[in-house]
């Protein structure tokens, strides 16, 4: 029996590999992947890198067994369809009848287009009738803290997100709960809505950067519209600006305020602060 981690290398895959590491034996855990010389380092240490993409459905022939334990991490290729690059895995892990498929989704309380894909992706995963764990992810801390160079720059937090809070926490953290329900009993059939502990506003936010820098950092809020057309200006594809600025639409209306306690109680700790992830940005 392996637990099968898809996305391996990336942000997330990448942290949940490196806890799991921890907890069981190299050779039980199998990294997915599709290009594998990112994996080097993780095939030296004793884990098994299999070569697949979600794009090419055949790559996950017999790549799953029976009894294996698969965390689905949701790709981020917005424009192939993601629902349809989930159902390339769920039906492999069907067809291999494992013991149970993961899924890492969004919130239940986003109504933003961001999580049509994840609505999609559960929808084909409950009409599977595998074993399942919906770890709906919150927000990330890392989804600011690693944009920290223009508010450094400007001199302030510019944000479509009004007065709205969330409660994001670390990428660490969200791994850690994969973690738990991947080595753990009784997840099977549960949905987990997984946010940090303490809720935050962007004024916070702009306050701790400034704080931490000792420069003159402010919230500026914008609108949804302006905000999409400062991130197209900055290089993103129009449909994926257009979907951060829905995002903070749905902040704005408080979506992204997860007050569950779901992963604090799956880790067996306090979330990560807000604080310690900016401290981190700053000295990195």
């Amino acid at each position: 029996m392996s637990i099968v981690v898809t996305g391996a290398t990336g942000h997330l895959g990448r942290l949940v590999v490196e806890q799991l590491l921890k907890k069981v034996p190299a050779e039980r855990i199998t990294a997915v992947v599709r290009t594998p010389e990112k994996a080097a380092d993780l095939a030296g240490r004793g884990v098994r890198i299999a070569v697949a993409d979600y794009n090419a459905p055949e790559t996950f022939d017999g790549l799953f067994a029976a009894g294996d334990r698969v965390l689905l991490i949701s790709g981020n290729e917005f424009d192939k369809g993601r629902v349809q690059q989930h159902r390339v895995v769920i039906d492999a892990a069907e067809a291999a009848g494992v013991a149970l498929l993961a899924y890492t989704s969004a919130p239940g309380s986003l109504t933003a287009a961001l999580a049509d894909d994840h609505r999609g992706t559960e929808e084909a995963l409950l009409a599977s009738g595998l074993p399942y764990t919906l770890l709906r992810n919150g927000w990330y801390h890392e989804n600011y803290t690693e944009q920290l160079a223009p508010v450094l720059e400007h001199g302030a937090v510019v944000q479509a997100a009004g007065e709205g809070r969330i409660s994001s926490a670390s990428r660490a953290d969200y791994a850690a709960a994969a973690v738990a329900v991947l080595t753990g009993e009784g997840h099977e059939n549960r949905t987990y809505e997984l946010g940090g502990d303490q809720a935050w506003g962007f004024a916070e936010f702009a306050a701790e950067v400034s704080r931490q820098t000792g420069k003159e950092i402010g919230y500026r809020p914008v609108s949804v519209e302006e905000y999409q057309g400062i991130l197209a200006g900055a290089g993103l594809p129009g449909p994926l600006a257009a979907i951060l600025a829905g995002v903070d639409a749905s902040i704005e209306k408080g979506e992204l305020v997860v007050d569950s306690g779901d992963l604090s109680r799956l880790t067996g700790r306090p979330t990560t602060p807000l604080a310690e992830s900016v401290a981190a940005a700053l000295e990195g």
